[in-house]
């Protein structure tokens, strides 16, 4: 099973940034996508941005021009730069990745990073 560990969350303050980071547990040589989501008391879990392999990336409406995804396929890690953070970006933020593994398909989770956007 492949396990993701994520860092970075915390408190901002509107307007502030953060960065969040997401690392696969072990070597998974074929990794097709790596995304962020987010849960917010009460919501349903929503996408936040993905990033496949080809480069290709896919942002939320509401967090265009404002969040960043990068990713280093060599070292199966992702991390989302946020900037001009809104209260309404309060959430826990889940980490996800989806590719083969020893012939196996996978799709996996991070345990969640709260960001909370108080003044």
């Amino acid at each position: 099973q492949v396990q993701l560990v994520e860092s970075g969350g915390g408190l901002v303050q509107p307007g502030g940034s953060l960065r969040i980071s997401c690392a696969a547990s072990k070597a998974v040589s074929s990794i097709y996508v790596m995304g962020w989501y987010r849960q917010a008391p009460g919501k349903q879990r929503e996408l936040v941005a993905t990033r496949s392999n080809g480069g290709a990336t896919n942002y939320a409406d509401s967090v265009k021009g404002r969040f960043t995804i990068s990713r280093d396929s060599a070292k199966n890690t992702v991390d989302l730069q946020m900037n001009s953070l809104k209260p309404e970006d309060t959430a826990v933020y889940y980490c996800n990745a989806r590719g083969l593994y020893f012939g196996a398909d996978f799709d996996s989770w991070g345990q969640g990073t709260q960001v909370t956007v108080s003044s």
